[in-house]
């Protein structure tokens, strides 16, 4: 591999940035959120709106997992493309989770106007299995009114998406951390959890007291919540990023593969790119959150062969998201008093957001309706330890 100039440090990392300190001693509070990423934050968000006491606690920092390492795309819809939804679903399901991302986008972008671009994004066919299924997905889209526009270039062959959009992940969470914290809320970094008993959180030099906990994280949400293990699986996502280049010019989030690759092109010029995770092997289901070899050398080829950028590689970093089998978020309670929201199978940055703010009005207003939305009219805000 090109020698880095960066050790596991993403792309979005500016350096200017004072962590929260750790939490030390016993608080009490109305609501313990556990994770400071953008789900996290936006329980808070809602939370605090409502007058609600708030501490939030986080293992390392504000966005230090998956939520401040993706690959910087703000898209519309489920997990699955708008067709595969439908089938999944149903229709009605997949057009209201679309049209309520739509309106999430709007609302990330207001909360952190310098983070996002509306440039739209793209899905490029790899092969001709993926062109057909490419023409399948524009037909369900366009007949629900849904913006999809055919796209055909020296690039490629596929989708343009001209609603969704581009933005920094890691400067949109701390822009609401910073808001948060002027608002009241109690946030502390570098306090990893070590037991949730009831309503009291333990941390290694602090505990929490309060009415209700919400654990707001994606990669590994089952180990602080063990009830979750076999429903929601911890992966490993590696990206890299190259010096600024002019050899080729990406004007908006691209995937490719059936998303398995991704990347786009940021206003300095610099490339950034992810994926193979299906091709590294049986080790990226893996709770370590570094850069390996054989992703990363596949990445690399990729950038030198498929796009043709010879630029040095900067950064190489990694995180971990957790999965569903169903590709919908786990969201619900899973104890008396203690709710969990995660498993965004590598879309969470709209789709947890929606998350956030569905299980804060189901905890505090006793309203499903937003929950529903992603769960059907068969989600019950109770504590089930099955299905929510």
């Amino acid at each position: 591999m090109t020698t880095e100039t960066t050790e596991n440090q993403p792309v979005w990392d500016d350096g200017f940035w004072t962590a929260f300190p750790s939490l030390q001693g016993t608080v009490t509070t109305g609501t313990c959120v556990i994770g400071l990423g953008g789900s996290g934050l936006t329980v808070i968000e809602e939370l605090l709106a409502r007058g609600e006491a708030v501490v939030g606690l986080d293992a390392s920092d504000v966005a230090a997992g998956a939520a401040g390492r993706n690959g910087g795309f703000l898209l519309a819809g489920a997990y699955d493309f708008y067709h595969d939804a439908v089938r999944k679903h149903g229709r009605d399901r997949a057009l209201a989770i679309y049209h309520a991302t739509l309106v999430e986008m709007q609302r990330i972008a207001e909360a952190a106007p310098a983070t996002v671009r509306f440039v739209g994004s793209r899905r490029i066919a790899a092969d001709e299995w993926e062109v057909g299924d490419c023409r399948a997905q524009m037909e369900a889209m366009q007949a629900d009114g849904l913006a999809c526009e055919w796209y055909e270039a020296a690039d490629g062959v596929g989708l343009t998406f001209p609603e969704d959009a581009s933005f920094n992940p890691l400067a949109r969470c701390r822009v609401l951390a910073r808001k948060a914290a002027q608002a009241g809320a109690q946030l502390y970094g570098h306090s990893p959890v070590t037991a949730v008993q009831g309503t009291r959180v333990e941390t290694a030099e602090g505990t929490v007291h309060c009415r209700r906990v919400i654990v707001a994280i994606d990669g590994r949400l089952e180990v602080i919540l063990p009830e979750l293990t076999g429903r929601v699986r911890t992966a490993r996502l590696q990206m890299l990023a190259t010096a600024p280049t002019t050899e080729i010019t990406v004007p908006c989030p691209m995937y490719y593969r059936e998303g398995y690759e991704y990347w786009q092109q940021l206003p300095s010029g610099s490339l950034t790119i992810g994926g193979f995770r299906d091709q590294g092997g049986p080790g990226e289901w893996s709770l370590d959150a570094r850069p390996m070899a054989p992703v990363q050398e596949l990445l690399e080829a990729f950038v030198r062969t498929h796009l043709g950028v010879s630029a040095p590689i900067t950064h190489r970093w990694a995180a971990c998201a957790g999965y569903t089998e169903s590709g919908l978020p786990v969201l619900e309670q899973v104890r008396e008093g203690v709710w969990a929201l995660g498993g965004y199978s590598g879309t969470g940055n709209v789709i947890g957001a929606l998350s956030g703010r569905a299980v804060v009005a189901a905890a505090l207003d006793d309203n499903p309706a937003p929950a529903r939305v992603l769960h059907g009219p068969q989600w019950r805000a109770t504590v089930t330890g099955g299905r929510g």
